[in-house]
């Protein structure tokens, strides 16, 4: 070996002995600031790790990793699970290299800690998660449909399909549907002989949009065209006499397409009969047709048109029975209300008001010029205190972008600074996020502390949304300890910046005194964030998370595509392909549903023979 090596190595070992002792000090302050918190003892070799590896991360380590990396030494980029002990292997390694005997040591103890720090993971995943089901590593979560609450064969269906966790989010449903889930789970695990850990997300404070103001009832049946006007598809819908008020189309609570309902008298469509023609005036005046083409039962029947029409509470149909001369009219009934539509474009002034305050489209004059701004009620006014001018403000996981020019204690005035071009609809119970104000508003809603004595008799674990500071979840412990001396697993919701910032202390907090995991809401981070930052923060959670040996819980939109149209889209599979490195997946609801977990369980299974974490297998490949 000549001399530029000997002093490249001496220059190597003296820059990982500085490195190890720049991390104490950064270990040693952190875990002074967490011990008052860390009452669970066996979390103690994780806090210590996980404090070593934020004093490894405030350093820049390319230049030394590309030193390592020719020699076969650049094992700090996966040296999450033990810092300590891998900046010790590198050492001894580099010691051995220069050929120092006396410096390496026996490295038994050292192969055995790093043993004993990957089970804590899996063994701290094992008690906030479950035990991994079978073969596969990851866990997968289902968000509950509400139909769960009724229909208990089909829990039994996912659970045998690979489902591990079930979630029941707090933001919907009601108590009585959550007992009815939760029953229709622990019945599924004794049938299917397959546990599944129930989390109860409490919906934390309700940073969405509020409702509508109502709009005129109407049903639209419209029909579709190619670009030379030719119908490719007729409008449908239901010929109803079973007493329901009229529904115009959309979709159900699984996202499935409805037909249009027009509630009409049953004496006279008992003599309608398929092949019919049905005829009426629509609201705008024009005469249109209805084809009766197929008898649904239950006093109803689909029918077609073949242009558009518009009809309302009132408005006469007129039948004329095959061979008769005699026409039968009928009222269309009532329809059920629908809201509003607003519509907002770039440069518009739009209102945040509170919740009391229906939404309403800006209204204009008859020569065009705007009489009043639209407006949307925000449900949480507690934030208008903490706005101020120049701050940003994102709708609808940021499809509206918008900076506020005033704020009040009841009201903010918005102007909008991104929308597409053919406008925003801005619609009821869609996210909210102020990325710039310091929101000092409680993690814990009032519903939140209503629901929490069902949330500690029926949950597994329980989903903090909203947390931010590690005095949250410190509130959040106290509050449960009221309600039951079991110490329920909490699982933080990571979803502003504000709670990247602070995730190590947020870490140490929860761990430090409970089973806690971490789940990576990736919808809001990329609005608070910023959608370019939201591949790098995802993996700086992840290894973060890793050394602390807790687990995460990768969400949002994955297979998004498949569960809403039963075909995933490319981004979407390598995406769920990624997501095994956390150890657990979470899926929306969606019609298609009980496919999107079996294709996942599939994906999880065969991806992890290549991957784990950071670490690539090197399974044989077959080509």
């Amino acid at each position: 070996m000549n001399s530029l090596d000997e002093t490249d190595l001496a220059s190597l070992r003296s820059e990982i002995r500085t490195l190890q002792e720049a991390l104490r000090v950064v270990q040693s302050s952190l875990l002074n600031q967490w011990e008052p918190h860390l009452t669970r003892e066996c979390w103690r070799p994780s806090a210590r790790n996980l404090a070593a590896y934020v004093g490894l991360r405030r350093m820049d380590l390319r230049a030394l990793q590309s030193r390592l990396s020719p020699m076969g030494l650049s094992s700090l980029g996966r040296c999450e699970g033990d810092v300590e002990g891998t900046l010790d292997a590198v050492s001894r390694a580099l010691a051995a290299i220069q050929g120092l005997p006396g410096e390496v040591g026996n490295s038994a103890p050292m192969i055995e800690e790093v043993k004993a720090q990957e089970c804590r993971l899996e063994q701290n995943t094992d008690e906030l998660l479950g035990p991994a089901p079978g073969l596969r590593r990851t866990r997968i979560m289902v968000t509950l449909p509400s139909i769960a609450a009724q229909e208990p064969a089909l829990i039994r269906e996912w659970l045998a399909r690979g489902m591990d966790c079930a979630r029941i989010n707090l933001a919907h449903d009601g108590p009585e549907a959550w007992q009815a889930m939760v029953l229709n789970i622990r019945r599924a695990e004794a049938v299917t002989g397959r546990p599944c850990r129930i989390l109860m997300d409490l919906g934390g404070q309700k940073l969405r949009t509020g409702d509508l103001g109502p709009a005129a009832p109407a049903i639209q049946l419209k029909v579709k065209r190619d670009t030379r006007g030719e119908v490719l598809q007729s409008a449908s819908a239901i010929l109803d006499a079973t007493g329901g008020v009229g529904i115009p189309a959309g979709r159900d609570g699984e996202g499935r397409r409805t037909l249009a309902r027009i509630a009409v008298d049953p004496a006279w469509l008992r003599g309608v009969r398929v092949g019919d023609c049905i005829t009426f005036t629509d609201l705008l005046g024009k005469g249109r047709a209805l084809q009766v083409v197929e008898d649904l039962g239950t006093k109803s029947f689909r029918v077609r048109c073949e242009t558009n029409a518009y009809l309302e509470p009132g408005i006469e149909l007129e039948h004329r029975p095959k061979g008769k001369k005699k026409v039968r009219r009928s009222l269309i009934g009532p329809v059920k209300s629908q809201s509003v539509k607003i519509v907002v474009y770039k440069g518009d002034f739009l209102r945040l008001t509170g919740p009391s305050i229906l939404g309403e489209p800006s209204v204009f004059d008859e020569s065009g010029e705007l009489v009043s701004s639209a407006h949307i009620a925000c449900q949480s006014p507690e934030v208008f205190p903490f706005l101020r001018p120049g701050e940003r403000v994102f709708i609808d996981d940021g499809a509206l972008e918008a900076e506020i020019l005033q704020a009040g204690m009841g009201e903010a005035l918005l102007r909008i600074t991104k929308a597409r071009p053919e406008g925003e609809k801005i619609r009821s119970e869609k996210g909210i996020n102020f990325p710039d104000s310091n929101l000092g508003l409680s993690a814990l809603s009032a519903e939140d502390l209503e629901h929490l004595p069902l949330v500690a008799h029926l949950a597994d674990m329980v989903g903090f949304s909203f947390v931010q500071e590690p005095e949250d979840l410190d509130r959040l412990i106290a509050e449960l300890s009221h309600h039951t001396d079991r110490p329920i697993p909490i699982l933080a919701k990571i979803e502003t910046a504000r709670a990247v910032r602070n995730l190590p202390h947020l870490i140490a907090r929860g761990a430090g005194q409970r089973a806690f995991g971490v789940m990576i809401a990736r919808g809001d981070l990329a609005v608070e964030l910023g959608y370019e930052r939201l591949a790098e923060i995802q993996e700086e959670l992840l290894w973060l998370c890793e050394a602390a040996h807790v687990p995460v819980v990768w969400a949002t939109q994955v297979l998004e595509s498949l569960l809403k149209r039963g075909v995933p889209s490319r981004a979407e599979m390598t995406d769920s392909a990624m997501a095994m490195r956390a150890e657990c997946v979470m899926l929306n609801k969606g019609p298609y549903l009980t496919e999107a977990i079996a294709f996942l369980d599939d994906v999880e299974d065969r991806m992890q023979s290549h991957q784990n974490k950071k670490r690539a297998m090197l399974r044989a490949l077959h080509w």
